[in-house]
């Protein structure tokens, strides 16, 4: 077996990476797969911070066996009880039956309902610690980020914070657990905004909270359930979250149609290349046709500029677009500047669902929607040109605010 690797000087990284799993909470697609992390920290009492993945158990329990070392396992911490993080649990704890479950409240009422009566179980809150030896261990509840018992545990010796599913990211960890180790960066962030919108991104209060209770603490290492570990880019990864958290934008366009048969294509190609023409820069294009929701949602989180279209399918929208303003809505993302456009070969009706949306979620509106029948005209195409300039306009000259 390989050597277990060193987070820090007292802490091993015991985690797995899955590629095998082609959607993530069988929703979200990983093509380039799934990092499930758990850490052990030894002093004189050892404490396993979390689980992995019960698909991934054999492998796990050589990992602890080897960190272990032949020594006592005390204590397991429990921060996230989604199955993702805790289904090994109960085949651990067979494994290592003397060892006590740290756990809070809200944790320990999912700990009955996932795993029946569990022996030895210490029930923590913020106000109390866990001392192991040379430090204490303390605690950080942080409900709703994304499930209602999630906390943190910050380890005060390391200055290390054990995130939970906070500043996660899909993706395995290949190479490196660190994320100084990785030179794809841009790709990295992108990840961990499309995580953060697909999973946690109807919390961005909740989240904003605990972002609050831990800005105080000196953290040299930011450790998740998912993704790399965090230390030279640890601004930038605080900074991401406290955009997303607080909805915010940076100038861009997204621009998200489907089309059946190819004609809504041209008019989100004319849309998309006028905004660019205009000063745009960058302009996301998805045809949900063929590409996920979860990249489209992830973009909109992060940009501010959105236009939608949608052709007509059974006197409504296409499902597809369907799923992807029902998502949004869940997700409260505002503000953003917005437009729209759509077709139907006999009865172009979008036109009023798209606008209702964009007036429920209070984004700005910036031009006329344009609505063709069955292929695109002249009038049309001057139509989606003065709909990309607007657009442009309006990102370039700001920030959206919430439209009254």
């Amino acid at each position: 077996m390989e050597p277990i690797i060193k987070v820090n000087n007292s802490t091993y990284y015991l985690g797995v990476n899955d590629r095998q799993t082609r959607f993530f909470e069988n929703l979200w697609p990983i093509p380039h797969g799934m990092a499930y992390n758990s850490y052990l920290i030894k002093d004189e009492k050892n404490v396993l911070l979390d689980t992995v993945d019960i698909t991934y158990t054999d492998r796990f329990l050589r990992q602890i066996r080897a960190a272990l070392a032949g020594e006592k396992l005390d204590y397991i911490v429990i921060n996230h009880m989604e199955p993702d993080h805790s289904g090994s649990l109960g085949l651990i704890l067979s494994h290592y039956p003397e060892a006590t479950l740290v756990v809070n409240r809200q944790s320990k009422k999912m700990l009955e309902g996932y795993f029946g009566e569990v022996e030895h179980v210490l029930e923590v809150s913020e106000k109390e610690t866990l001392p192991i030896g040379s430090r204490e261990l303390r605690f950080i509840t942080a409900p709703m980020v994304h499930w209602p018992e999630v906390m943190f545990t910050y380890d005060p010796l390391e200055e290390t914070l054990y995130s939970a599913d906070a500043f996660g990211s899909y993706g395995t960890v290949d190479g490196g657990i660190f994320d100084y180790q990785r030179s794809d960066t841009e790709h990295q962030m992108n990840e961990c905004t499309r995580y953060y919108s697909n999973i946690v991104g109807m919390y961005g209060p909740f989240v904003q909270k605990a972002m609050k209770k831990v800005e105080s603490l000196p953290i040299k290492q930011i450790c998740s359930v998912h993704g790399s570990i965090w230390q030279e880019r640890i601004p930038e990864i605080l900074r991401l979250y406290d955009q997303l958290a607080a909805y915010g934008s940076e100038p861009g366009l997204v621009l998200v149609y489907a089309t059946m048969y190819g004609h809504l294509s041209e008019l989100a190609d004319t849309i998309a290349h006028a905004a660019g023409r205009a000063g745009v820069t960058p302009v996301k294009v998805y045809n949900l046709a063929s590409q996920d929701v979860s990249y489209a949602i992830g973009d909109i989180f992060r940009y501010s500029g959105v236009i939608i279209g949608s052709p007509t399918y059974n006197n409504s929208l296409y499902p597809k677009i369907e799923e992807l303003l029902s998502k949004l809505e869940m997700r409260k993302v505002s503000p953003r500047f917005y437009g729209h456009f759509g077709t139907g070969s006999w009865n172009p009706n979008v036109a009023g669902k798209l606008a209702d949306f964009g007036e429920r979620m209070k984004w700005t509106t910036v031009a006329d929607p344009v609505t063709m029948l069955m292929s695109m005209a002249d009038d049309k195409e001057a139509e989606g040109v003065r709909l990309g300039e607007a657009m442009a306009k309006a990102i370039l000259s700001g920030t959206p605010e919430i439209a009254k």
